[in-house]
C-alpha cells in the first residue's frame, strides 16, 4: 500500500515536471538531446592535442581560446540574426556550419590550421544558442520558462553524461570517430530542425516595454544600457570561466598525473549524470528560497568545488568528488540565474539580450583555456585550483550586492519589472 502511494506521488511529481508544454517545446527539447549525444569534440579537445598530437598546454589552452573567440564573434551576431530574420533559420545556418567545420576539424593536421578551423567550429557551435533560448522563451507561457529552460538544461546535461562517458572510450581506439561522430549527430540535429520546428519569432508590433529606458525599437545599445542584466551577465562570466576549466585544464591537470583520456571521460561524465538524476526535483525543491542566498551558496560550491582538485593528486575518485562539489552549485545556480535572465529579458529583444548572455560564455570559453594553460605551464595547477576558489568567493560577494541593490530599488518602486517572476512560479496542476 506504501509502496503504491510513493509511486503515486512519484508519477505525480513527474507530470507536474513535464506536463502542460507545447509539442514544439518537446521537438526543441529532442533536438537539443540529439546535439548533446554527439557533443564529443569541445569535451577531449584539449586531450587530443596534447596526448595523441604531442602538443603544449600553452598551445592547447591558445586552440581552446580561439574556439572561445569564434563563439564571442558568433554571439552577439547570431543575437541580432535571431531577432531579424529568425529563429529557425539561423539555427539551421549554425547546425550545418558546426557539421561541416567539425568534420574538417578532424582532417586537418597543421597547428596553424588546425588553430584557425577551432575558431570556426567555436563560432558555428556557439551560434546556435541565442535563437535556441529565444525560441523557447517564444513558445512557452511565462509562467513555465523557467520549467522549460531546466527541462532543457536537464536535456543537455543527460546527453553529455552519454557523450562523455562514450566518447573517453571511443578515443582509446580513434579521435577520429569523435570528430566524424559529432557531426553526424549535428547534421541529424538539423535534419529535425528543418522538418519538425516552426517559426516562433513574434510577428505584431513590439510593445512598449513599462521599465524607464525601455524603448520599443532594441538595439544592442540597449542591451548594454541595462546595468542590472550586464551585471548579471559579468557575475555569469565569473562562474562561466571556473566550469570552462573542467574541459581545458582539468584534463590537462589529471593527466600529468599519469590519468588517461578513460578516467576523465568518467570523471567529468559525473557532471552530467548529477544534474540528469538532481536538477528537476532539486529546482522544485529551492523554486520557492531566497534567490539572493541561492546564488551566493551556487557561487561558494563552484569555486571551492575547482579548489578541491589541488588536493586529488592522481586520485580518480578525490577528481570525481570535486566535480560532486561544484556541479551542486552549478544545478542551483542555472535555473535561478536563468529566472533573472528571462526577468530581464523584453519580448522583442529576446534575441539581442540572449546573445550578450551567451556572449559571457564565450569570454569564458576565449579566456578559461589561455588563463588555465598559461598557469598550468607557469605555476602548476594547484595555484589555477587555488585562484579558483578566490574567483568563487568574488562572485558570492557579487550576488550579494545585486541583489541587495535590486531589492532596495524595488521597495522604492514596488512595480515589478517585467512580467516574469525572479524565480519559478508555483506550478499549476498540467493540462491532461
Amino acid at each position: 500500500m506504501g509502496g503504491t502511494k510513493a509511486s503515486g506521488r512519484l508519477r505525480q511529481a513527474a507530470v507536474r515536471s513535464v506536463g502542460g508544454l507545447p509539442r514544439q517545446f518537446w521537438w526543441l527539447w529532442t533536438s537539443t538531446l540529439v546535439n548533446r549525444l554527439g557533443a564529443f569534440v569541445a569535451t577531449f579537445l584539449a586531450l587530443y592535442l596534447t596526448v595523441e598530437r604531442g602538443y603544449s598546454a600553452s598551445y592547447a589552452g591558445l586552440v581552446g581560446a580561439l574556439y572561445g573567440l569564434g563563439g564571442v564573434v558568433s554571439s552577439i551576431g547570431a543575437g541580432v540574426l535571431t531577432d531579424r530574420i529568425g529563429r529557425r533559420p539561423t539555427l539551421l545556418v549554425a547546425q550545418l556550419s558546426t557539421a561541416l567545420s567539425v568534420a574538417a576539424l578532424g582532417l586537418v593536421t597543421h597547428p596553424v590550421a588546425i588553430a584557425a578551423v577551432a575558431c570556426l567550429v567555436g563560432m558555428a557551435t556557439n551560434a546556435s544558442r541565442p535563437a535556441v533560448q529565444a525560441m523557447m522563451a517564444d513558445i512557452v507561457r511565462p509562467e513555465d520558462r523557467v520549467r522549460a529552460f531546466s527541462l532543457n538544461y536537464w536535456a543537455i546535461n543527460l546527453g553529455f553524461a552519454v557523450s562523455s562517458t562514450s566518447a573517453g572510450l571511443i578515443a582509446q581506439y580513434s579521435y577520429h570517430l569523435l570528430f566524424f561522430g559529432e557531426a553526424a549527430m549535428v547534421l541529424a540535429t538539423a535534419l529535425l530542425t528543418f522538418w519538425k520546428l516552426a517559426e516562433s519569432r513574434p510577428t505584431a508590433e513590439p510593445e512598449r516595454e513599462t521599465r524607464p529606458g525601455r524603448d520599443a525599437d532594441i538595439s544592442m545599445w540597449t542591451v548594454l544600457r541595462d546595468s542590472r542584466f550586464m551585471v548579471v551577465v559579468a557575475l555569469n562570466l565569473l562562474l562561466a570561466t571556473l566550469i570552462q576549466q573542467a574541459f581545458v585544464s582539468l584534463p590537462i591537470s589529471m593527466g600529468q598525473q599519469g590519468l588517461n583520456s578513460t578516467d576523465f571521460g568518467t570523471v567529468i561524465a559525473v557532471n552530467g549524470v548529477l544534474i540528469v538524476l538532481l536538477q528537476l526535483p532539486l529546482t522544485r525543491f529551492i523554486e520557492h528560497r531566497d534567490p539572493a542566498k541561492l546564488l551566493i551558496i551556487s557561487a561558494l560550491l563552484t569555486g571551492y568545488g575547482f579548489g578541491l582538485n589541488a588536493f586529488a593528486g592522481s586520485s580518480a575518485a578525490f577528481y570525481a568528488f570535486a566535480v560532486v562539489v561544484w556541479t551542486l552549485g552549478e544545478m542551483i545556480n542555472s535555473p535561478t540565474q536563468m529566472g533573472l535572465v528571462v526577468r530581464l529579458s523584453p519580448t522583442h529583444g529576446r534575441g539581442r539580450y540572449q546573445g550578450m548572455y551567451t556572449l559571457s560564455w564565450s569570454v569564458a570559453n576565449l579566456g578559461a583555456p589561455l588563463l588555465g594553460g598559461t598557469v598550468i605551464d607557469h605555476y602548476g595547477a594547484d595555484t589555477l585550483w587555488a585562484a579558483s576558489a578566490a574567483i568563487g568567493t568574488l562572485a558570492a560577494l557579487g550576488y550579494g550586492l545585486l541583489l541587495r541593490s535590486m531589492r532596495a530599488a524595488e521597495a522604492e518602486d514596488p512595480a515589478p519589472m517585467c512580467p516574469e517572476p525572479t524565480s519559478p512560479a508555483p506550478e499549476r496542476e498540467p493540462t491532461p
